[in-house]
């Protein structure tokens, strides 16, 4: 039980098949109550209910700054703490440069950065009070190599921002007890992905992969159970490569 009696957030961990809700499950077996927050339509209550009793789904939108206010001021007024934050939140579009145009690029951008930024602002200061805390941020391979199969360039960028983001504040927030780390994840099965490649295009993505394999979204959900427990208490600013191996150089 890595996480008995924390209180873990999660952004974007509403859908059943996603990098979030995988991970919500997984801390929940661990010991740890699960706020899970999502858009409305993504009816978060419901896939809090799905891990049991005790566990809270609350509506936010993770661009809204007031919105991650409400919602860490309700977890505090519900828990009391909060000791873990994963901002997976974020969403791609497969375009090219020369596509890519002003509201693309807002879009994309204020879901993954801005978002991360408003929730871990909007979390810091009860992990302050509590002297601890630890903030897993959700990146990209993509940010890493330059582009990916299923995200433009802005989606990299995006990305790459988190990087910077995060090592920024766990250089700020270390002396305080909050760790801050990063997991890039490589190309994972998610309902992103469903019935978008081919049986011969994910042989050729295996091909270059050398645990052979796609990742799955358990993949991503254990390194956020590793980062938010005491198993890392001596890591921060470091990006985690959950990818099966494809970006070894």
């Amino acid at each position: 039980m890595l996480l008995k009696d924390k209180i873990a957030v999660i952004t974007g961990g509403a859908g059943l098949n996603g990098l979030g809700y995988a991970t919500a499950r997984r801390m929940a077996e661990h010991g740890a109550t699960v706020v899970i927050l999502d858009l409305a339509r993504a009816e978060p209550a419901n896939a809090a209910a799905n891990l049991g009793a005790g566990h809270l789904g609350l509506v936010a939108d993770v661009t809204d700054k007031a919105a991650c206010e409400a919602a860490a001021a309700e977890v505090l007024r519900r828990f009391g703490r909060i000791d873990a934050l994963v901002n997976n939140a974020g969403i791609t579009q497969p375009v090219k440069t020369l596509e890519i145009t002003g509201a693309d690029y807002d879009r994309i951008l204020d879901v993954s950065l801005r978002g991360t930024l408003y929730m871990s602002q909007a979390a810091i200061p009860a992990m302050r009070a509590q002297r601890s805390g630890s903030i897993v941020c959700i990146s990209s391979v993509s940010a890493q190599r330059g582009g990916g199969i299923f995200g433009g360039p802005h989606y990299s960028a995006a990305k790459a921002g988190v990087l910077g983001l995060a090592r920024a504040m766990a250089r700020e927030f270390g002396a305080e007890g909050i760790r801050i780390n990063c997991i890039t994840p490589g190309l994972i099965e998610t309902d992103i992905t469903a019935g978008k490649l081919s049986a011969e295009k994910k042989a050729e993505i295996n091909a270059t992969i050398p645990l052979a394999r796609l990742g799955r979204a358990d993949d991503v959900a254990g390194a956020c159970v590793f980062l938010a427990s005491a198993l890392s208490s001596y890591c921060t600013g470091i990006t985690l490569d959950v990818n099966g191996g494809m970006l070894i150089h």
